[in-house]
């Protein structure tokens, strides 16, 4: 076990030692290290040597400039600069909190970005607001559409945050797949199949082997196939792509970008990095905000109060595994697979930074 502080050290060690800043640093590790208190173990820590072996192949630019390169009072489009999303997200989602508080609304598209973490947490930081905020990214291709073999699209997550006043908040985080690549990299480690109807082989053939995306094989949407309403994922997954990439001028589509070894970078590429697209709303521009948070308690109060298909496993609200997670590991650690240490102890030796 490890403790946040622990995890969260290291990890701006190394980003100071690729040459970020102390600030920097500071942000990318607290987007981090903010999967793995809340129990997203597939994007936090784990993915530290993925952001390195970026920065090795001079794709993570660690001095952006990141900076607005299209206005008006509600909207900005941001070069990211090639940073590291980890950086850029939350200062794309920054700029559409401070429009909100403007003109009660502010929507940001950012482009020549790279991986930005888990979308829930660029989502909260509107919460800090009482605003409802609003977080989506494209990502490396590795989903296939509906009927089709070739890998297209990302995991393209969604991630929405709405306040509350007594409740806990309403946060959903979600990929648009069945499941993100990350939980087969954990999978990987652990030496376990996938559940049918995360992948599928390169013949499109489903498959449980869980470097079936390795050898050729694709992620499914959401719904795993057209008879489990994938075709409502791969609509899904294909919003956030416009909206992230289209929208900013990113790349798009099978042209992203990948995070992932395994697969070549791109050689004729049709935008710039990838891309985000963030959202936050004054709820006071639709509504008095307190008659707004009064009815948000009572919808997360009425919800829990559903009686359970089995007594001991009760209704939830979306947030709430994350929230447990982070309270329980914020108390007694957070678990780190032993192969993902063995990749950190490498990067802590070549660094010279100590785990």
């Amino acid at each position: 076990m490890y403790s946040y502080e622990q995890l969260h050290t290291f990890a701006k060690k190394i980003f100071v030692a690729i040459g970020h800043t102390e600030a920097l640093a500071t942000q990318a590790a607290d987007t981090l290290i903010s999967a793995d208190l809340r129990g997203v173990d597939s994007h936090g820590i784990a993915r530290l040597k993925g952001y390195v072996r970026l920065w090795e192949a001079d794709r993570i630019n660690a001095s952006p400039n990141i900076h607005i390169i299209h206005e008006t009072p509600s909207t900005a489009t941001i070069d990211a600069d090639a940073s590291l999303g980890l950086i850029s997200g939350p200062e794309g989602m920054r700029v559409a909190i401070e429009k909100a508080k403007q003109v009660g609304t502010g929507w940001v598209s950012v482009k020549n970005s790279n991986h930005y973490g888990i979308a829930g947490y660029h989502s909260m930081m509107a919460l800090e607001e009482d605003m409802i905020g609003i977080s989506l990214t494209n990502a490396s291709p590795l989903v296939a559409p509906t009927f089709g073999k070739e890998r297209m699209l990302g995991t393209n997550p969604i991630s929405v945050a709405i306040p509350t006043l007594h409740e806990t908040p309403f946060i959903a985080d979600m990929a648009t797949t069945t499941a993100a690549n990350g939980k087969l990299e954990v999978l990987q480690r652990k030496k376990q199949d996938a559940p049918l109807g995360w992948i599928q082989d390169e013949d499109g053939t489903p498959t449980t082997n869980s470097h079936g995306v390795k050898e050729g094989g694709a992620l499914l949407p959401l719904g795993g196939d057209r008879e489990h309403a994938s075709h409502k994922g791969y609509i899904l997954g294909s919003i956030v792509d416009i909206f992230s990439a289209v929208l900013s001028g990113a790349n798009y589509g099978p042209w992203v970008p990948p995070f992932v070894s395994f697969m070549d970078p791109v050689s004729d590429p049709v935008g710039q990095g990838l891309g985000h697209f963030f959202g936050a709303m004054r709820v006071d521009a639709f509504r008095p905000k307190e008659d707004f948070l009064k009815h948000m308690d009572q919808w997360v109060a009425r919800f829990r109060q559903t009686t359970p298909i089995h007594p001991d496993v009760p209704v939830q609200i979306p947030g709430d595994y994350e929230r447990g997670m982070e309270a329980e590991r914020s108390k007694n650690g957070i678990p780190v697979l032993q192969a993902v240490i063995d990749d950190l102890n490498e990067l802590g030796n070549k660094f010279g930074v100590t785990l």
